[in-house]
């Protein structure tokens, strides 16, 4: 890990951060960062598709079949996020003290702080949020991670559309779940529009974050109008014996 690359790791939510982590699990961590600094890092100095599997490996001193160990596709090397916002969702959504919005806004929170965290331990502000802008360059100019985002969002609609199923005691593929957990999900391009947009803007960690949960606040209370009346439809009363319902 260096200035040039973000710890992505580092926006794991920390509750999934283990209690007591063994020198075996801490070896598998650090190379798995490892693989995803240097693959980033060489993805945004020559474009992502030039580079190939092997060479993040033979960078890193281990094999190709070990870097897909870690990572099922190179697209994932750099958005791996996908997969701790997956478990998030199946964890604080699932939550009866939170409300949908509340839930979500507490992901976001945890990984808009945990990038504003790395920034302020850099020691150039101005060369750290460059990284960011190149990253955000990389992933906007490449089809392939573009259409893996869209793949991992499906995935992730999904799962927040089980997890509001059984809130409601609905099913996953009434349209009532399926529209709120496509709504909630859309706070994460807000977030990075939003960091986007004010990395310009402001001037300290700090001041990022104000702006950017501002931003996603704005929109989430828009969706939390709507979604008050998520609940379960009422059941329809029975005819009576012999009685016919009115069409």
């Amino acid at each position: 890990m260096n200035a040039r690359t973000v710890d992505w790791t580092a926006l794991r939510d920390r509750e999934e951060e283990p209690a007591a982590e063994g020198l075996r699990e801490r070896k598998k961590r650090l190379l798995r960062q490892q693989l995803s600094d240097t693959a980033t890092e060489m993805f945004m100095d020559r474009g992502f598709d030039a580079v190939r599997v092997s060479e993040i490996a033979d960078a890193c001193g281990v094999s190709e079949k070990t870097v897909f160990n870690y990572f099922p596709t190179k697209e994932s090397l750099v958005l791996d996020l996908g997969d701790t916002t997956l478990n998030s969702l199946r964890t604080t959504l699932t939550d009866p003290a939170l409300s949908p919005v509340e839930a979500v806004l507490e992901i976001l929170a945890g990984q808009l702080t945990g990038l504003t965290s790395w920034l302020a331990a850099q020691d150039d502000w101005t060369q750290a949020t460059a990284v960011l802008r190149r990253f955000g360059m990389l992933i906007g100019s490449t089809p392939s991670l573009r259409a893996y985002q869209r793949d991992m969002t499906d995935q992730q609609i999904a799962v927040a559309a089980e997890v509001l199923a059984q809130r409601t005691e609905m099913n996953p593929d009434d349209p009532e779940p399926q529209i709120a957990a496509a709504a909630l999900l859309a706070l994460w391009p807000i977030q990075f529009r939003a960091l986007r947009r004010h990395l310009n803007r402001a001037q300290t960690p700090e001041e990022l974050r104000e702006k950017v949960s501002a931003d996603v606040h704005r929109a989430a209370q828009l969706i939390d109008t709507g979604l008050i009346s998520l609940a379960p439809a009422p059941a329809r009363p029975r005819p009576r014996s012999g009685a016919s319902e009115k069409p």
